[in-house]
C-alpha cells in the first residue's frame, strides 16, 4: 500500500496528476482512493489531493501517515512534511522549493519540474515531470505501463501531446537525491 500526498498551488496541475495516478494504477488492477482539496481560489491557491493505491482494500482515504509527498512548493512542504512516516520518500520541485532539512528517516529527492517544464515547451506539464520523478524513485509502478497509461489518460480526453511524455522522461531521467 502507498499512502500519497500531492500538493501545490492550484494550476500546477496536483489534482490531474493524481487523478493519472489512480487512472494508471486502477488499469494495473491496484485498488485506488483520491481525494481532493484545495482553497477558493481556483489559480495560486492551495490545492491538495489524497492518494492511496493498494492490492487490499482500502480502508481509508486519509492516511495519517504519508509513505510518499510530493511537493510542487515550499508551503506545500513545510505544510506535509512532518506527516511522513519513516523511510517516506518526499519529491520536491527544485524550481520552487527550498532546501530544508526533513525529518529523520524520509529521504527527499528533487527534480526542477517546472524548469524543465518550461523548457519543453510545455509549461503546465511540470506535474508530469514530477509523476516521472515519483514512478523512478518509488517504483510503485512499471516505466512502460506508467508511460501508455499517460498517453491513455490524455488521449481519451482529446490532448495527446508528445511534449506530456517528454515531461514525464524528463522527470523520470532528471531526478535526485538531495
Amino acid at each position: 500500500m502507498a499512502d500519497i500526498i500531492m500538493a501545490g498551488f492550484g494550476g500546477q496541475g496536483i489534482l490531474t496528476a493524481g487523478k493519472i495516478l489512480i487512472d494508471v494504477a486502477a488499469r494495473q488492477g491496484k485498488n485506488v482512493s483520491w481525494t481532493s482539496s484545495y482553497g477558493a481560489e481556483m489559480r495560486g491557491g492551495t490545492a491538495s489531493c489524497s492518494v492511496v493505491i493498494s492490492d487490499e482494500e482500502i480502508g481509508s482515504p486519509y492516511p495519517s501517515k504519508l509513505d510518499i509527498l510530493l511537493a510542487m512548493n515550499d508551503p506545500s512542504y513545510g505544510k506535509f512534511i512532518s506527516q511522513m512516516r519513516p523511510g517516506g520518500v518526499a519529491l520536491v520541485n527544485t524550481s520552487l522549493v527550498s532546501p530544508q532539512t526533513p525529518p529523520e528517516g524520509v529521504q527527499v529527492y528533487g527534480v526542477a519540474a517546472t524548469d524543465m517544464a518550461n523548457a519543453a515547451g510545455n509549461g503546465r506539464a511540470a506535474n508530469l515531470v514530477m509523476l516521472g520523478a515519483l514512478i523512478k524513485v518509488t517504483g510503485l509502478m512499471d516505466d512502460q505501463a506508467f508511460r501508455e497509461g499517460l498517453e491513455s489518460f490524455f488521449g481519451k480526453k482529446g490532448h495527446a501531446n508528445p511534449a506530456n511524455l517528454e515531461c514525464y522522461r524528463q522527470g523520470f531521467e532528471n531526478v535526485s537525491k538531495l
